[in-house]
């Protein structure tokens, strides 16, 4: 399971993320009598390079490889295990690639809801 990191003090203040999942980003503590930078015993852990994935998921979205997709060619050009992420195209080419997509099973990883 991946590890949620929290901000020094987010579940205090508001503006910082307590119940606003869009400012929980992470920071590193740097104060001077910070408990959190210093590792002490009751408080949150922080980053560290002992909390990173093992090579074979790295670069990995729901256990598939990840493609940039501009257009049809490179959609259908996508193999078993690779999930395609669309590029910066126009509203009327996503929605194409986003139908062909679902005709062929391909998973589409930055597209909500509505649009598929």
């Amino acid at each position: 399971m991946k590890k949620k990191f929290i901000r020094q003090e987010a579940d205090r203040h508001s503006r910082i993320g307590k119940r606003r999942k869009k400012l929980q980003k992470w920071r590193r503590p740097k104060g001077r009598d910070s408990k959190m930078r210093l590792n002490m015993h009751g408080h949150a852990k922080t980053v560290s390079v002992g909390y990173k994935k093992p090579k074979k998921q790295a670069g990995k979205i729901q256990n598939l490889q990840v493609v940039l997709v501009h257009n049809r060619k490179e959609l259908n050009d996508l193999g078993k295990n690779q999930g395609a992420i669309l590029a910066k195209v126009g509203a009327k080419k996503k929605l194409e690639l986003i139908k062909e997509a679902t005709e062929k099973k391909i998973k589409i990883l930055n597209v909500k809801g509505e649009k598929k």
